[in-house]
């Protein structure tokens, strides 16, 4: 018997966390090392948000790895963690690290169970198909004993949908209308899938995302809930900010928006981390990939390829105002925004029962 479903909000409590670790040596070539540093960063952010002599212990980390190689840097990791009883490994059929697309997106139903919805995943409209990509939710599913209802019919990615634990989501039209998904659904036809997989009553429709990313407009790269009827999205840094457009054309949607409950949308501003280029061309630097924990926010910063951190400073210090949160952890993101994305795009959370 199916039972609706509603996915909770990300600041809700949860079990666990699950983390993409870096695998493929011939994806990441010379950034492997780096990565798989921020990795280590965001984890450390997640389980020892206060330091690793804090008595503050976060949501356990399923680490999911490929390889034997890949697992026993893994595990060097995980024995220098102050209690590496927190992070279990867990070897999978992983193309690539970006588990928010790739993995189960959890729920919970009418009666409070734990649940998962997965989609069909065609690597981002075709551009990077890995093999074993269309595995994952189901392992991830099976090893947390849920059930795992698929939506094969839709082409859909967790990085596309913003929601807000009450009913309400957001996404872009450059995504999930994009013809390399679903050619033949208007929005009305996408809505109806969400209604089903995630329990949304309201959908707030964006245009388009950042510049240089391939995913076709993920939403967690530009605009977030952070609290009931109140959304963050990103202002231009510099003259050259290569989103400035896009920017404001998202603050005056959201503006107008109302949520699933009827409120107008209060919406919060941080800086963006500005033009930021690898090999010459702009890339999708984001601060709004971050990853609210338990008892932490991890915000991605990108002081190697920047080379300026004010406005890294300056969207933690918004974030601490209107997120609910004890730690607020800056980690940079440089070398995973290489293979196009940061910590939100590889991490998917495991809501409490």
């Amino acid at each position: 018997m199916i039972t609706s479903r509603r996915q909770p909000a990300e600041w809700a409590p949860h079990d666990s966390v699950w983390i993409g670790w870096p695998s493929a040596a011939d994806l990441w070539e010379d950034n492997l090392g780096p990565a798989r540093a921020e990795v280590d960063d965001f984890v450390r952010g997640i389980l020892f948000p206060g330091g690793d002599g804090s008595d503050i212990r976060g949501e356990k980390v399923n680490l999911v790895y490929r390889g034997g190689e890949a697992r026993s840097a893994a595990e060097i990791m995980r024995g220098r963690l102050p209690d590496p009883s927190l992070l279990t490994l867990f070897e999978a059929p992983l193309g690539d690290i970006w588990l928010r697309d790739t993995g189960p997106v959890f729920a919970k139903s009418e009666t409070g169970e734990l649940v998962a919805s997965a989609f069909r995943f065609n690597g981002w409209g075709g551009k990077y198909q890995l093999p074993s990509d269309d595995e994952i939710a189901d392992k991830i599913a099976g090893h947390a004993n849920v059930r795992l209802r698929r939506f094969d019919d839709f082409i859909g990615e967790g990085g596309a949908m913003e929601v807000d634990g009450e009913g309400t989501l957001i996404t872009t039209r450059q995504c999930l209308l994009n013809k390399n998904r679903n050619p033949n659904m208007n929005e009305k036809d996408v809505e109806a899938v969400l209604k089903s997989a995630l329990g949304i009553e309201k959908t707030i429709w964006l245009n388009e995302g950042l510049i240089g990313d391939h995913t076709d407009g993920h939403v967690d790269n530009i605009a977030r809930f952070v609290a009931p009827g109140k959304v963050m999205c990103m202002r231009p840094t510099g003259d050259d900010d290569p989103n400035a457009e896009i920017f404001s054309d998202i603050e005056k949607t959201l503006k107008s928006a109302t949520d699933a409950q009827g409120r107008k949308l209060e919406v919060v501003m941080v800086p963006s981390p500005g033009r930021i280029e690898i090999d010459d061309a702009p890339v999708a630097a984001s601060h709004m990939n971050f990853y609210i924990a338990n008892h932490s926010v991890v915000v991605p910063v990108y002081g190697v390829l920047s080379g300026d951190s004010a406005p890294g400073i300056e969207a933690i210090e918004t974030l601490k105002s209107v997120i609910d949160r004890q730690y607020f952890v800056a980690v940079d993101s440089s070398h995973i925004l290489s293979g196009g994305g940061s910590f939100h795009c590889i991490s998917q959370q495991q809501p409490r029962m």
